[in-house]
């Protein structure tokens, strides 16, 4: 994810840190917030207006801190050395007692995001997932929930074990790069957001015309921004706030319909219950890791 592509867990990330305009997050002159890449092409551009915005209403110091990985922006948050960061649901559900949930990113008017299993638009004949026996499949990131996760439980609902029935699988770390791998014909089929690729398909169908959804998932409570539990509480509460208002500033606004995104909802645990219930059911079987350490 690292290139001018993002995924858009990163970006969301910085919302995570808006606050209203002439106040000042109490005793913080450094607020760390964790990004992974996300899609827009002109990320360089977009972080420092969004870097101005924040700390023109922080009064306040704001440091993106970006990383490729999902695992390494939940490493850092679990040992503290971030205070904030924009999460996958999944990583947010296996690491829980060291994230607390902030907000919830809105998109098209509600809290809700799809896994999309897509494949390249000449396979024509492969219709479901059944039809990619000896194929090459593609994962986004293993700490990703459509990217990872939910086509993990979906295999063993199917009775597939992906070593056995795909030709071959790789990560490609990041959405928007699986798209690509399967547009240009590297994958012949892969897991991806909902969330990234249409607005992948925004800014550049020509690339996502390559692509055919071929399954999409129940709905997921949409990736989460947190925070450390150990934040002050007079902190966390200012940011959550500044969030749920944020489509109510101009500037705000502007920087959400960047993002395509409508703004943001209350936390809500239950969002989260159905990618708990697969990481639970996937880790009694050993598919998945079933515990959540603090990391080295």
């Amino acid at each position: 994810m690292p290139d001018t592509a993002f995924t858009r867990r990163e970006l969301l990330a910085m919302l995570g840190l808006a606050v209203l305009p002439g106040t000042a997050l109490p005793a913080a002159d450094l607020l760390r917030f964790g990004l992974t890449p996300v899609i827009l092409d002109d990320q360089v551009g977009f972080l420092r207006q969004w870097r101005n915005w924040l700390s023109e209403r922080l009064h306040a110091r704001v440091r993106f801190v970006q990383r490729r990985t999902y695992r390494e922006i939940s490493n850092e948050l679990i040992n503290e050395e971030l205070d904030s960061a924009w999460v996958c649901g999944y990583p947010y559900v296996r690491h829980q007692p060291y994230m607390r949930l902030l907000a919830v990113p809105s998109y098209n008017g509600a809290p809700w995001y799809h896994s999309l299993i897509i494949r390249n638009h000449r396979l024509e004949k492969i219709h479901d997932i059944t039809h990619l026996r000896d194929r090459v499949f593609c994962f986004s990131d293993p700490d990703s929930n459509s990217g990872y996760l939910y086509p993990s439980y979906r295999f063993m609902q199917l009775g597939i074990d992906p070593d056995r029935f795909f030709r071959r699988t790789f990560f490609t770390w990041a959405h928007r790069n699986t798209i690509d791998a399967v547009a240009s014909g590297l994958a012949d089929a892969g897991a991806v957001d909902s969330y990234v690729w249409e607005q992948y398909r925004r800014h550049h169908p020509e690339i996502t015309r390559k692509t055919v959804i071929i399954e999409r998932s129940p709905r997921f409570g949409f990736p989460p921004i947190v925070d450390r539990p150990s934040l002050a509480q007079a902190t966390h509460a200012q940011l959550q706030q500044t969030l749920l208002n944020m489509q109510d500033d101009p500037g705000g606004h502007r920087l959400l319909e960047a993002l395509g995104l409508s703004g943001f909802a209350p936390p809500d645990e239950q969002l989260y219950a159905g990618i708990r219930d697969m990481w639970e059911q996937l880790a009694h079987r050993g598919l998945v890791p079933d515990k959540t350490r603090r990391a080295p």
